[in-house]
Protein backbone atom coordinates (compact mmCIF):
# COMPACT_ATOMS: atom_id res chain seq x y z
CA UNK A 1 0.00 0.00 0.00
CA UNK A 2 0.97 3.30 -0.93
CA UNK A 3 1.86 6.14 1.42
CA UNK A 4 -1.10 8.04 -0.24
CA UNK A 5 -3.60 5.18 0.05
CA UNK A 6 -2.26 4.57 3.52
CA UNK A 7 -3.53 8.30 4.39
CA UNK A 8 -6.79 8.24 3.09
CA UNK A 9 -7.35 4.86 4.69
CA UNK A 10 -6.30 6.23 7.97
CA UNK A 11 -8.43 9.63 7.32
CA UNK A 12 -11.56 7.04 6.45
CA UNK A 13 -10.95 5.72 9.80
CA UNK A 14 -10.63 8.47 11.54
CA UNK A 15 -14.09 9.71 10.18
CA UNK A 16 -16.07 6.78 10.41
CA UNK A 17 -15.52 6.55 14.12
CA UNK A 18 -15.47 10.26 14.75
CA UNK A 19 -16.46 11.32 18.10
CA UNK A 20 -14.67 7.68 19.35
CA UNK A 21 -11.61 9.02 18.10
CA UNK A 22 -11.89 12.71 19.76
CA UNK A 23 -12.22 10.71 23.03
CA UNK A 24 -9.41 7.44 22.26
CA UNK A 25 -7.12 9.98 20.43
CA UNK A 26 -5.75 7.45 18.10
CA UNK A 27 -5.69 6.50 14.35
CA UNK A 28 -3.87 4.25 11.69
CA UNK A 29 -1.67 7.00 11.19
CA UNK A 30 -0.67 7.05 14.78
CA UNK A 31 -0.14 3.07 14.79
CA UNK A 32 1.68 3.22 12.10
CA UNK A 33 4.40 5.78 13.97
CA UNK A 34 4.07 3.80 16.98
CA UNK A 35 5.37 1.07 15.04
CA UNK A 36 7.99 3.21 13.45
CA UNK A 37 9.41 4.10 16.71
CA UNK A 38 9.56 0.76 18.03
CA UNK A 39 11.33 -0.69 15.55
CA UNK A 40 13.78 1.70 14.66
CA UNK A 41 15.60 -0.12 17.18
CA UNK A 42 16.42 -2.94 15.00
CA UNK A 43 20.06 -3.29 13.82
CA UNK A 44 19.00 -4.73 10.80
CA UNK A 45 17.06 -3.37 7.94
CA UNK A 46 12.91 -4.69 7.28
CA UNK A 47 10.61 -3.51 5.27
CA UNK A 48 6.82 -3.70 5.47
CA UNK A 49 3.95 -4.08 3.52
CA UNK A 50 0.53 -4.83 3.59
CA UNK A 51 -0.57 -8.31 1.90
CA UNK A 52 -3.97 -8.63 0.40
CA UNK A 53 -5.73 -11.54 1.32
CA UNK A 54 -8.95 -10.67 -0.45
CA UNK A 55 -12.51 -11.25 1.17
CA UNK A 56 -11.62 -13.94 3.68
CA UNK A 57 -13.71 -12.26 6.42
CA UNK A 58 -16.86 -9.86 6.24
CA UNK A 59 -17.22 -9.96 2.19
CA UNK A 60 -15.03 -7.51 2.10
CA UNK A 61 -11.13 -6.61 1.21
CA UNK A 62 -8.68 -7.56 3.74
CA UNK A 63 -4.79 -6.74 4.23
CA UNK A 64 -2.56 -8.05 6.18
CA UNK A 65 0.22 -6.35 7.45
CA UNK A 66 3.72 -8.14 7.51
CA UNK A 67 7.27 -7.12 8.45
CA UNK A 68 9.67 -8.76 6.23
CA UNK A 69 13.70 -8.87 7.10
CA UNK A 70 16.38 -10.90 5.44
CA UNK A 71 14.33 -12.44 2.33
CA UNK A 72 17.31 -13.28 0.53
CA UNK A 73 18.09 -15.95 2.67
CA UNK A 74 17.52 -19.69 1.09
CA UNK A 75 17.31 -21.13 4.48
CA UNK A 76 13.50 -22.05 6.33
CA UNK A 77 11.42 -19.30 6.71
CA UNK A 78 10.24 -18.59 9.82
CA UNK A 79 6.55 -17.20 10.07
CA UNK A 80 5.70 -14.73 13.41
CA UNK A 81 1.90 -15.01 14.92
CA UNK A 82 1.78 -12.34 17.60
CA UNK A 83 -0.43 -12.81 20.76
CA UNK A 84 -3.59 -10.94 22.20
CA UNK A 85 -3.79 -7.34 21.70
CA UNK A 86 -0.54 -7.05 20.69
CA UNK A 87 1.49 -6.40 16.97
CA UNK A 88 4.18 -7.34 15.29
CA UNK A 89 6.56 -4.38 17.03
CA UNK A 90 6.70 -6.94 20.42
CA UNK A 91 9.15 -9.29 18.48
CA UNK A 92 11.68 -6.52 18.94
CA UNK A 93 13.92 -8.70 20.82
CA UNK A 94 14.01 -11.59 18.72
CA UNK A 95 13.70 -10.25 15.18
CA UNK A 96 17.35 -9.61 14.28
CA UNK A 97 18.78 -12.65 15.94
CA UNK A 98 16.09 -14.87 13.97
CA UNK A 99 16.36 -13.27 10.88
CA UNK A 100 20.41 -13.93 11.32
CA UNK A 101 20.21 -17.02 9.47
CA UNK A 102 16.75 -17.10 7.37
CA UNK A 103 13.58 -15.35 6.07
CA UNK A 104 11.19 -14.07 9.30
CA UNK A 105 8.05 -13.17 8.11
CA UNK A 106 5.94 -11.43 11.21
CA UNK A 107 2.57 -10.79 10.77
CA UNK A 108 -0.37 -8.99 12.65
CA UNK A 109 -3.13 -10.94 12.88
CA UNK A 110 -6.13 -10.11 11.17
CA UNK A 111 -8.40 -7.96 13.52
CA UNK A 112 -5.02 -6.94 15.28
CA UNK A 113 -2.23 -4.06 14.79
CA UNK A 114 -2.21 -2.72 11.45
CA UNK A 115 -3.89 -5.21 9.97
CA UNK A 116 -7.73 -4.77 8.49
CA UNK A 117 -10.52 -5.13 11.21
CA UNK A 118 -13.25 -6.89 9.52
CA UNK A 119 -16.39 -8.23 11.01
CA UNK A 120 -15.60 -11.64 12.23
CA UNK A 121 -18.67 -14.18 12.45
CA UNK A 122 -19.91 -14.54 16.20
CA UNK A 123 -19.67 -18.34 16.09
CA UNK A 124 -16.38 -19.23 17.69
CA UNK A 125 -15.48 -22.10 15.34
CA UNK A 126 -16.48 -19.98 12.49
CA UNK A 127 -14.62 -16.93 13.79
CA UNK A 128 -11.66 -19.77 14.35
CA UNK A 129 -11.95 -20.92 10.57
CA UNK A 130 -11.50 -16.88 9.36
CA UNK A 131 -8.60 -16.94 10.97
CA UNK A 132 -6.74 -19.71 9.65
CA UNK A 133 -8.10 -18.84 6.12
CA UNK A 134 -6.65 -15.47 6.52
CA UNK A 135 -3.56 -16.87 7.26
CA UNK A 136 -3.52 -19.56 4.66
CA UNK A 137 -4.16 -16.51 1.96
CA UNK A 138 -2.01 -14.75 3.01
CA UNK A 139 0.91 -18.28 2.19
CA UNK A 140 -0.65 -17.71 -1.03
CA UNK A 141 -0.26 -14.14 -1.98
CA UNK A 142 3.59 -14.38 -0.97
CA UNK A 143 4.26 -17.62 -2.92
CA UNK A 144 5.88 -19.25 0.30
CA UNK A 145 6.11 -22.92 0.41
CA UNK A 146 7.15 -24.50 3.37
CA UNK A 147 7.83 -22.32 7.16
CA UNK A 148 8.29 -22.90 10.40
CA UNK A 149 5.43 -21.84 11.89
CA UNK A 150 5.91 -19.63 15.34
CA UNK A 151 3.12 -18.37 17.73
CA UNK A 152 2.82 -17.07 20.82
CA UNK A 153 -0.27 -17.63 22.98
CA UNK A 154 -3.31 -16.85 21.00
CA UNK A 155 -1.50 -16.55 18.45
CA UNK A 156 -0.17 -19.94 19.42
CA UNK A 157 -3.54 -20.87 19.29
CA UNK A 158 -4.12 -20.10 15.88
CA UNK A 159 -0.77 -21.60 14.95
CA UNK A 160 -1.76 -24.62 15.96
CA UNK A 161 -5.44 -24.61 14.51
CA UNK A 162 -3.84 -23.52 10.99
CA UNK A 163 -1.14 -26.37 11.00
CA UNK A 164 -3.67 -29.17 11.64
CA UNK A 165 -5.60 -27.68 8.49
CA UNK A 166 -2.42 -27.06 6.69
CA UNK A 167 0.31 -29.83 7.63
CA UNK A 168 2.23 -30.27 4.63
CA UNK A 169 2.73 -26.33 4.90
CA UNK A 170 4.43 -26.40 8.53
CA UNK A 171 8.62 -27.75 8.83
CA UNK A 172 8.16 -27.39 12.30
CA UNK A 173 5.48 -25.95 14.84
CA UNK A 174 6.49 -23.63 17.91
CA UNK A 175 4.19 -22.75 20.59
CA UNK A 176 5.47 -20.01 23.17
CA UNK A 177 3.27 -20.30 25.73
CA UNK A 178 0.17 -21.54 23.92
CA UNK A 179 -3.23 -20.13 25.14
CA UNK A 180 -6.67 -22.11 24.79
CA UNK A 181 -5.27 -25.68 24.73
CA UNK A 182 -6.72 -26.67 28.40
CA UNK A 183 -10.06 -27.45 29.22
CA UNK A 184 -11.60 -25.32 31.97
CA UNK A 185 -11.98 -26.68 35.00
CA UNK A 186 -15.30 -27.86 36.53
CA UNK A 187 -14.57 -25.63 39.80
CA UNK A 188 -12.44 -23.11 39.63
CA UNK A 189 -11.20 -22.22 43.24
CA UNK A 190 -11.96 -18.06 44.25
CA UNK A 191 -9.43 -15.55 45.21
CA UNK A 192 -10.82 -14.22 48.34
CA UNK A 193 -8.00 -11.60 49.24
CA UNK A 194 -8.78 -9.74 46.41
CA UNK A 195 -10.43 -6.59 47.02
CA UNK A 196 -13.87 -6.15 46.76
CA UNK A 197 -13.77 -3.22 44.09
CA UNK A 198 -11.38 -5.48 42.16
CA UNK A 199 -13.92 -8.45 42.20
CA UNK A 200 -17.14 -5.92 41.18
CA UNK A 201 -15.39 -4.24 38.30
CA UNK A 202 -14.34 -7.76 36.84
CA UNK A 203 -17.62 -9.06 37.41
CA UNK A 204 -19.19 -6.10 35.60
CA UNK A 205 -16.77 -6.43 32.83
CA UNK A 206 -17.37 -10.15 31.81
CA UNK A 207 -19.27 -9.22 29.23
CA UNK A 208 -17.46 -7.02 27.38
CA UNK A 209 -14.30 -6.99 25.49
CA UNK A 210 -11.44 -8.27 27.38
CA UNK A 211 -9.33 -4.83 26.93
CA UNK A 212 -12.82 -2.00 26.70
CA UNK A 213 -10.91 -0.72 29.75
CA UNK A 214 -8.48 0.72 27.48
CA UNK A 215 -10.75 2.53 25.27
CA UNK A 216 -13.42 3.40 28.04
CA UNK A 217 -10.22 5.27 29.47
CA UNK A 218 -9.73 7.52 26.60
CA UNK A 219 -6.65 9.48 26.68
CA UNK A 220 -5.73 8.11 29.97
CA UNK A 221 -4.80 5.02 28.32
CA UNK A 222 -1.59 5.65 27.85
CA UNK A 223 -0.86 6.27 31.28
CA UNK A 224 -3.47 3.34 32.58
CA UNK A 225 -0.90 1.29 30.46
CA UNK A 226 2.41 2.29 31.62
CA UNK A 227 1.34 2.31 35.41
CA UNK A 228 -0.54 -1.12 35.00
CA UNK A 229 2.62 -2.57 32.89
CA UNK A 230 5.84 -1.48 34.46
CA UNK A 231 7.01 -5.16 34.44
CA UNK A 232 6.63 -5.50 30.69
CA UNK A 233 8.28 -2.36 30.34
CA UNK A 234 11.75 -3.47 31.77
CA UNK A 235 11.35 -6.40 29.41
CA UNK A 236 12.14 -4.11 26.37
CA UNK A 237 14.33 -1.38 28.42
CA UNK A 238 17.57 -2.91 26.78
CA UNK A 239 16.62 -2.61 23.42
CA UNK A 240 14.16 -0.28 23.10
CA UNK A 241 15.26 3.85 23.89
CA UNK A 242 12.60 5.37 26.26
CA UNK A 243 10.59 2.42 26.57
CA UNK A 244 8.70 3.90 29.31
CA UNK A 245 6.91 5.82 27.19
CA UNK A 246 7.32 3.67 23.45
CA UNK A 247 5.88 0.48 24.80
CA UNK A 248 2.87 1.68 26.40
CA UNK A 249 2.40 3.68 23.27
CA UNK A 250 2.27 1.10 20.49
CA UNK A 251 -0.02 -1.42 23.07
CA UNK A 252 -2.51 1.98 23.28
CA UNK A 253 -2.40 1.93 20.03
CA UNK A 254 -2.87 -1.29 18.64
CA UNK A 255 -5.98 -1.40 21.31
CA UNK A 256 -7.52 1.45 21.07
CA UNK A 257 -9.17 1.27 17.86
CA UNK A 258 -11.99 -0.88 16.59
CA UNK A 259 -11.44 -3.86 18.45
CA UNK A 260 -12.65 -5.82 15.23
CA UNK A 261 -10.27 -9.06 16.61
CA UNK A 262 -10.17 -8.25 19.75
CA UNK A 263 -14.28 -9.23 19.77
CA UNK A 264 -13.44 -12.48 17.73
CA UNK A 265 -11.25 -13.20 20.74
CA UNK A 266 -14.19 -12.52 23.37
CA UNK A 267 -16.22 -14.67 21.16
CA UNK A 268 -13.93 -17.64 21.46
CA UNK A 269 -13.34 -17.36 25.24
CA UNK A 270 -14.60 -18.49 27.96
CA UNK A 271 -13.17 -17.03 31.76
CA UNK A 272 -10.38 -15.53 29.63
CA UNK A 273 -8.06 -18.05 30.38
CA UNK A 274 -9.80 -20.92 28.03
CA UNK A 275 -11.37 -21.51 24.63
CA UNK A 276 -14.22 -22.72 24.18
CA UNK A 277 -13.22 -25.37 22.12
CA UNK A 278 -9.74 -26.26 23.60
CA UNK A 279 -7.17 -27.31 21.55
CA UNK A 280 -5.73 -30.34 23.64
CA UNK A 281 -9.24 -32.05 22.31
CA UNK A 282 -7.62 -31.83 18.62
CA UNK A 283 -4.02 -31.24 17.94
CA UNK A 284 -3.99 -35.20 17.99
CA UNK A 285 -5.82 -34.29 14.72
CA UNK A 286 -2.33 -32.66 13.28
CA UNK A 287 -0.43 -35.00 11.31
CA UNK A 288 2.60 -37.43 13.07
CA UNK A 289 5.05 -36.34 10.86
CA UNK A 290 4.63 -32.18 11.91
CA UNK A 291 6.83 -31.82 14.70
CA UNK A 292 5.75 -29.54 18.01
CA UNK A 293 8.16 -27.70 20.33
CA UNK A 294 6.14 -26.07 23.01
CA UNK A 295 8.38 -23.27 25.26
CA UNK A 296 6.76 -22.25 28.51
CA UNK A 297 7.67 -19.73 31.02
CA UNK A 298 8.09 -21.56 34.44
CA UNK A 299 6.44 -17.81 36.23
CA UNK A 300 3.63 -18.20 33.08
CA UNK A 301 0.18 -17.70 34.20
CA UNK A 302 -0.47 -20.35 30.97
CA UNK A 303 -1.09 -23.99 32.63
CA UNK A 304 1.25 -26.34 30.66
CA UNK A 305 0.24 -29.56 31.69
CA UNK A 306 -1.21 -29.66 28.08
CA UNK A 307 2.30 -30.05 27.09
CA UNK A 308 3.06 -32.75 28.66
CA UNK A 309 0.02 -34.59 27.86
CA UNK A 310 0.93 -33.64 24.39
CA UNK A 311 3.89 -35.16 24.56
CA UNK A 312 2.57 -38.42 26.47
CA UNK A 313 0.06 -38.94 23.68
CA UNK A 314 2.02 -38.01 20.76
CA UNK A 315 5.62 -40.78 21.60
CA UNK A 316 5.29 -41.63 17.87
CA UNK A 317 5.93 -38.10 16.97
CA UNK A 318 8.27 -35.25 17.47
CA UNK A 319 7.40 -33.36 20.46
CA UNK A 320 9.22 -31.01 22.80
CA UNK A 321 8.65 -29.47 26.02
CA UNK A 322 10.86 -26.76 27.08
CA UNK A 323 10.31 -24.38 30.46
CA UNK A 324 12.18 -21.26 30.74
CA UNK A 325 13.24 -20.49 34.28
CA UNK A 326 12.54 -17.41 35.40
CA UNK A 327 10.14 -16.32 32.05
CA UNK A 328 6.70 -15.02 32.57
CA UNK A 329 3.67 -15.58 29.84
CA UNK A 330 6.06 -13.55 27.75
CA UNK A 331 8.78 -15.98 27.59
CA UNK A 332 9.93 -14.85 24.24
CA UNK A 333 10.96 -11.36 26.10
CA UNK A 334 11.30 -12.36 29.46
CA UNK A 335 14.79 -14.36 28.43
CA UNK A 336 14.97 -13.81 24.83
CA UNK A 337 18.67 -14.57 24.16
CA UNK A 338 17.84 -18.35 25.39
CA UNK A 339 14.69 -18.21 23.51
CA UNK A 340 16.16 -16.49 20.20
CA UNK A 341 19.05 -19.36 20.77
CA UNK A 342 16.33 -22.36 21.43
CA UNK A 343 14.50 -21.03 18.23
CA UNK A 344 17.04 -20.61 15.66
CA UNK A 345 18.21 -23.97 16.67
CA UNK A 346 15.32 -25.46 15.63
CA UNK A 347 15.98 -23.51 12.31
CA UNK A 348 19.09 -25.17 11.90
CA UNK A 349 18.11 -28.64 12.24
CA UNK A 350 15.44 -28.03 10.20
CA UNK A 351 17.53 -26.70 7.22
CA UNK A 352 19.52 -29.63 7.87
CA UNK A 353 16.56 -32.34 7.78
CA UNK A 354 17.37 -33.18 11.16
CA UNK A 355 15.35 -33.10 14.58
CA UNK A 356 16.52 -31.10 17.80
CA UNK A 357 17.74 -33.49 21.00
CA UNK A 358 14.33 -34.12 23.15
CA UNK A 359 14.76 -32.35 26.46
CA UNK A 360 14.41 -35.04 29.35
CA UNK A 361 11.71 -36.58 30.97
CA UNK A 362 9.81 -33.73 33.07
CA UNK A 363 7.08 -33.26 34.92
CA UNK A 364 4.73 -30.30 35.48
CA UNK A 365 5.91 -28.64 38.65
CA UNK A 366 3.74 -26.01 40.28
CA UNK A 367 2.12 -24.60 37.64
CA UNK A 368 -1.72 -23.92 38.09
CA UNK A 369 -3.04 -21.13 36.71
CA UNK A 370 -4.94 -18.05 38.79
CA UNK A 371 -7.48 -18.43 39.95
CA UNK A 372 -10.31 -15.98 38.70
CA UNK A 373 -10.28 -12.97 36.32
CA UNK A 374 -10.60 -9.02 36.92
CA UNK A 375 -9.31 -6.20 35.56
CA UNK A 376 -5.98 -5.85 37.00
CA UNK A 377 -4.99 -9.26 35.05
CA UNK A 378 -6.88 -8.59 31.94
CA UNK A 379 -4.32 -5.45 31.88
CA UNK A 380 -1.75 -7.94 32.87
CA UNK A 381 -1.93 -10.13 29.59
CA UNK A 382 -2.15 -7.26 27.02
CA UNK A 383 -0.21 -8.51 24.84
CA UNK A 384 -0.37 -12.56 25.65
Amino acid sequence: MSEEIFLQVAEHQESWFGSWFRWCPTSLAFLREAEKTLLCNLRNSYRGKNVNVGKVVGGSESNVWTVYMNEESHNTPIVLLHGFGSGVGLWCLNLDSLAADRPVYAIDILGFGRSSRPKFNTDPLEAEREFVASIEAWRREISLNKFILMGHSFGGFLAASYAIKHPDIISHLILADPWGFPEKPLVVAKRNHLPIWVKAVGFILQPFNPLSVIRIAGPLGPKLLSNARPDLIRKFSPLVKNAEEVIPNYFYHCNAQDPSGETAFHNLMVGFRWAKHPMINRIDSLRKGVPITLIYGSRSWVDRDPGFQIKYNRKDSFVDVKVLSGSGHHVYADRSEVFNELVSTIGEHVDSGTLPSISPEDTPENHKGKDIENISNIINKIGS
